[in-house]
């Protein structure tokens, strides 16, 4: 199981204690081994990986977690073992006592993309929603965030998160088994929130966006990165079937339609910071993740347009603040 007292005991004695009494219930349920049947397993691995910590750490330039000297060959073997049982990894890379934990993203460019656009996070309570296995949160942590909890309903990514927290021992750094509709309304309590990778899943996104300006304190910063299409003021794409074989993407804005959304919906100074192209070197599979990936949707005559002859994957990363 996992261990959350600490996290629980900072939110009852902050500016989250509006979240506290409802929490322990959601995090039962997001890991309720009865809604989840291979969250069982997921826990075996958790529990059987090495009684090991390090202070060899390094969450700013990457993610580095402990040296290979310091075990013995059977520990490194057994600590590989143990996190190859919770493929696919996703997010990342991560580097755990010199294993190169490969996996399907290339999470590092991405931050790479945002970390000079962004306010500083030093000190900062900071919020990730959709935060997958927790990759991002590590390199927020390593920018000096005071705290930063992530927010995903998936067990799996939490459980991979968990895996390396073990190692790390107890730093202010959670992943949580939620969505963000369990954050209360009218929390205003981040000081930054990032959003990378969820608006189009949302059927809604004037209703993500207006959940991510409850989580904020006035003043706080949004970091917004989505899925756009090329186009005007206005323009926007809802695709019918599936968009790069994923059935549950909704919007796919222009950036100026983006931008608008962003403005109707209160928020002040919004503005594109970076659009990029995924490359099959950005998501790709590999010996962490061993399913289909993008080279398997997009189409082989033609890398511009995804199976379905949609536009390929183009992001955007828009930063906007909430008024004082």
């Amino acid at each position: 199981m996992i261990d959350y007292s600490e996290l629980l005991q900072f939110i009852r004695h902050s500016e989250l204690s509006p979240w506290a009494e409802q929490l322990p219930q959601h995090i039962a349920e997001g890991l309720s081994t009865k809604r989840f049947g291979d969250l069982p397993a997921w826990y075996d691995a958790l529990n059987t990986m090495p009684n090991i910590q390090t202070n060899k750490l390094e969450f700013k330039n990457a993610v580095r977690i402990g040296d290979k000297a310091d075990i013995t060959e059977h520990t490194l073997n057994q600590l590989e073992s143990s996190l190859r049982k919770l493929i696919p990894w996703r997010k990342g890379p991560y580097n755990i006592y010199d294993i190169h934990l490969n996996t399907e993203w290339r999470s590092d460019w991405k931050w790479e993309r945002v970390l000079p656009h962004i306010s500083p996070l030093k000190n900062k309570l900071v919020l990730d929603v959709g935060c997958g296995n927790g990759y991002h949160c590590w390199r927020m942590y390593g920018e000096g965030a005071a705290r930063v909890i992530g927010i995903d309903p998936s067990p799996r990514f939490v459980v991979q998160f968990y895996m390396l927290k073990k190692l790390t021992g107890m730093l202010p750094v959670d992943v949580l088994p939620v969505g963000i509709e369990a954050v209360p309304a009218k929390l205003q309590a981040f000081d930054t929130c990032f959003s990378m990778g969820v608006l189009y899943h949302r059927r809604s996104p004037f209703d993500h966006l207006r959940e991510l300006w409850d989580t904020l304190k006035p003043g706080g910063e949004l970091v917004l990165e989505t899925l756009v299409i090329k186009g005007e003021l206005g323009e926007s794409l809802v695709p019918e079937g599936r968009y790069a074989k994923m059935n549950n993407v909704w919007f796919l804005p222009s950036v100026p339609t983006l931008i608008s959304w962003l403005n109707k919906s209160g928020y002040q100074n919004a503005k594109c910071v970076d659009v990029s192209t995924t490359t099959i070197e950005e998501q790709r599979a590999t010996n962490w993740m061993l399913f289909q990936s993008l080279p398997d949707f997009l189409d082989p005559d033609n890398k511009h347009l995804t199976v379905e002859g949609h536009p390929a994957p183009i992001r955007a990363t828009i930063v906007a603040r909430k008024p004082e």
